[in-house]
């Protein structure tokens, strides 16, 4: 059984939001199309070459590695004769590491495998229910990505371990980094009255993922957006858990609630993003918490149109970071391309300033740069993680079907792993480096 209290693990979404952008715009290849139906072959490929200075697991010296993955199937939908539209997907994944596996011991560069991700059938209602508004009721069901808000709490079940942890009975396939598996297992969700105005959902979902205990929780929200933004509630019931790969801190699950309150838009201001979430865990342990707010400015006027970025988060002591995962780009929820997926702070105790920078100097290329500042919040009987990390990157869109994406990190810990630390060979600055090249279609 693996104990993610010793070592805590976190996966990654895809590479960038410019990337996910791209993807979920060009990745369908239409086989069929009429005024009341459609099917669609759908392919992604994404390879990424990675080196690390430094390891987190307790071996010496730095690690180079490779992954990749490719998402494959099919999607459809049918119009109902004024009934709604059904539609429904179908997908496998292969995914795949070399080379030395990643720095925390995730992966050790021999994984293969081919599973199916994506397996759901749903129903829209079109104009059924004027009063709910265009899709005012949308069902769906099966092996799916389900999300909440901005991913805070539920995002995805992108969490991808490979053969390290636990002799490689948590093993997902590899590609730690690259996350090609997002899907819930067994989900059916309720969304009421489409996205504007106030609108709603509920939803039941279990993970197959044994490094999340293969959880089972159900969940609701209820929202008002208008054109300032979004103010919503979520309530999240942890159901039950699988004993045989729970730790003690993820049988707190079973029974678990919690409660959020969030926010997003611009509240009616030119070039301006806020965003916010309050959420507590009552949990048999005793109440945690986690919050964070965040405001963004875009100088829509200067050259490249600039957008800074500043958010505080904090996380307490025991938090349960359950299924959160890269929700906007770089940097959402996992904070840092070292501290995010290696070297921790994985989410809990700590607290993190950051701050973002993003400008567009070409219509299909991005440079940016993200600064983190991480403090332990209790230092007694847990890892010192203080430490500060840079990023700095570039999204490249050569075409519809080639996106690249290069960045470095420099990350700093203030101990190492003989002081109180993570960090396996000093503190010194590690020099992280990766290149990912999507290729959708």
């Amino acid at each position: 059984m693996y104990d993610p209290a010793r070592r805590p693990l976190f996966g990654r979404t895809l590479v960038c939001l410019l990337t996910l952008g791209a993807i979920n715009q060009v990745h369908a290849y239409e086989l069929y199309s009429d005024d009341s139906r459609h099917l669609n072959a759908n392919m992604t490929a994404v390879y990424g070459q990675f080196n690390s200075r430094y390891n987190y697991d307790g071996a010496p010296g730095g690690s180079s590695w490779r992954e990749g993955f490719i998402k494959y199937g099919l999607s459809a939908d049918q119009a109902l004769g004024g009934n709604g539209t059904a539609y429904g997907a179908f997908a496998l994944v292969s995914s795949a590491t070399w080379g030395d596996g990643d720095p925390g011991g995730n992966s050790l560069g021999t994984e293969r495998k081919t599973t199916v991700e994506d397996a759901y059938l749903g129903w829209r209602s079109g104009d059924l229910f004027p009063l709910l508004g265009k899709d005012g009721v949308d069902i769906s069901g099966g092996r799916q990505v389900v999300k909440v808000g901005r991913g805070f709490l539920i995002n995805d079940d992108g969490l991808n371990p490979g053969k390290g942890p636990a002799d490689g009975s948590l093993n997902r396939g590899g590609a730690y980094y690259l996350a090609a598996r997002h899907s819930f297992d067994q989900t059916a969700v309720l969304r009421l009255g489409g996205q504007d105005g106030l609108h709603g959902s509920v939803l039941w979902l279990k993970s197959d993922n044994r490094i999340q205990a293969e959880t089972e929780l159900a969940a609701g929200t209820l929202d008002y957006t208008a054109q300032p933004g979004t103010l919503g509630l979520t309530w999240v019931h942890g159901l039950d858990v699988n004993d045989q790969w729970a730790s003690d801190f993820q049988r707190q699950r079973k029974g678990m609630n919690i409660y959020s309150v969030r926010g997003e838009g611009d509240a009616g201001i030119k070039n301006v993003s806020l965003a916010f979430e309050y959420a507590w865990q009552d949990k048999d342990t005793g109440p945690e918490k986690a919050w964070y707010g965040e405001a963004g400015y875009t100088f829509a006027d200067t050259a490249w149109a600039p957008k800074v970025t500043y958010r505080y988060t904090r996380y307490s002591q025991n938090w349960d970071a359950l299924f959160t995962g890269l929700s906007t780009g770089y940097g959402t929820w996992f904070q840092g391309e070292v501290a995010g997926n290696y070297a921790g702070p994985f989410n809990t105790n700590t607290r993190i300033h950051h701050v973002g920078l993003k400008a567009t100097p070409l219509e299909n290329l991005s440079l940016g740069a993200l600064y983190f500042d991480y403090a332990t919040v209790r230092k007694s009987n847990a890892l010192n993680l203080d430490g500060r990390e840079l990023d700095v990157y570039a999204e490249w869109a050569v075409n519809p079907h080639l996106i690249i994406t290069p960045l470095v990190g420099l990350y700093k810990p203030n101990q190492d792993s003989t002081t109180g630390g993570n960090q396996v060979g000093g503190n010194g600055t590690n020099l992280y480096s990766q290149l990912s090249v999507a290729v959708p279609f």
